[in-house]
């Protein structure tokens, strides 16, 4: 089975990941990449009210400011299938609503944000940015249950339905969900009438495949498709860091928030990628995309680039196709060093 819809709508396989607008990229390099993006046949843009990374109050709705100046400049809003999050609940967002929740007040109001600033009158895929209760995301391991002030799935789930009937959004998706979290959204739609979740969001590459572990079963059973992001592992499985090097501009030279890529393991594991990509001629971008692109789970690949060159390179992937025996080489990696990077 292959997910490719979201609310009947056709997906691209390859979504357009936009984080990096508003603070790595300028307006007018987003609206480059729409462009160019579009005219390569890719159908689904994906945003967040905290974006750009790393999140800032100066920042913060940048990112979806300049999709919808886009959409103002070109009239071709009807072009994309529009995905964007509301933020879930962290002490690092006192600066978004008091702190954010997935309380009903908190979703209408980042709801009503995100429209503003998207400049549009409905979003396509409304998505759960992280789960509004004490749960393994953001690359913890080793779930140990502890009491936390938590919004009741229901209750987020009627705000989402109010939102829906107003004709304000099309979708419901979560992200950095887990297993329980999913089939637990699932069931209250079924016995309680709300809208039923879509898709996942969840981090999946070479370096992560704990997806695979329980909650690839859930999209195949439940027809819930993952939007994989951070495909290239932050830019580990390019290559682009082999030897120690730290190109200007890049995400590891610029910024230090993202830990989860740090261990040796995770360096070595993807040095090993690199060099089975160089033994069969394969880019080591185009096999670590080719092989997020093949998962029959996976509704679409979110690419995030920070140049046109980089962007044709990520949507090049769609035309690479995996040998037997470079799948064979994958799997023996992982086996030696199984998702060094959850």
């Amino acid at each position: 089975m292959t997910i490719s819809t979201i609310s009947g709508r056709a997906v691209s396989k390859i979504c357009l990941g936009s984080m990096t607008w508003g603070q790595q990229n300028t307006e007018s390099e987003a609206h480059a990449q729409i462009d160019y993006a579009m005219e390569r046949g890719i159908t689904m843009i994906d945003a967040a009210e905290m974006y750009p990374v790393p999140p800032r109050k100066e920042t913060q709705g940048r990112t979806e400011e300049y999709i919808g100046t886009w959409f103002k400049k070109t009239g071709s809003r009807d072009n994309w299938v529009l995905a964007t999050k509301a933020t879930g609940p962290s002490p690092e967002f006192t600066y978004l609503r008091g702190g954010p929740r997935l309380k009903k007040e908190h979703i209408i109001e980042a709801c009503e944000g995100s429209l503003r600033r998207l400049q549009t009158e409905i979003i396509d895929l409304y998505q759960l940015h992280w789960p509004d209760r004490y749960s393994n995301f953001f690359g913890q391991r080793g779930y140990m249950h502890r009491d936390h002030p938590e919004t009741p799935i229901e209750e987020t789930l009627r705000a989402l339905q109010d939102l829906f009937s107003q004709g304000k959004i099309r979708a419901v998706g979560l992200s950095n969900e887990s297993p329980w979290g999913t089939m637990r959204f699932l069931e209250l739609a079924k016995t309680e009438g709300l809208p039923r979740v879509e898709s996942v969001q969840n981090p999946y590459s070479l370096l992560n495949r704990t997806y695979e572990i329980a909650m690839a079963e859930v999209s195949h059973r439940e027809d819930v498709g993952l939007l994989a992001y951070s495909p290239l592992a932050m830019g580990l499985l390019t290559g682009k860091y082999r030897n120690g090097a730290r190109p200007e501009g890049s995400r590891m030279a610029v910024f230090e928030r993202f830990t989860r890529y740090e261990s040796e393991e995770t360096w070595t594991a993807a040095e090993q990628y690199c060099q089975l990509a160089e033994e069969y001629g394969i880019n080591p971008t185009h096999m670590a995309l080719a092989f997020v692109n093949s998962r029959p789970f996976v509704l679409s690949n979110i690419i995030g680039a920070t140049s046109l060159e980089q962007l044709k390179m990520n949507i090049d992937s769609l035309d690479v196709t995996l040998s037997s025996d470079v799948l064979k080489g994958i799997e023996a990696i992982q086996r030696a060093i199984p998702n060094p990077a959850p």
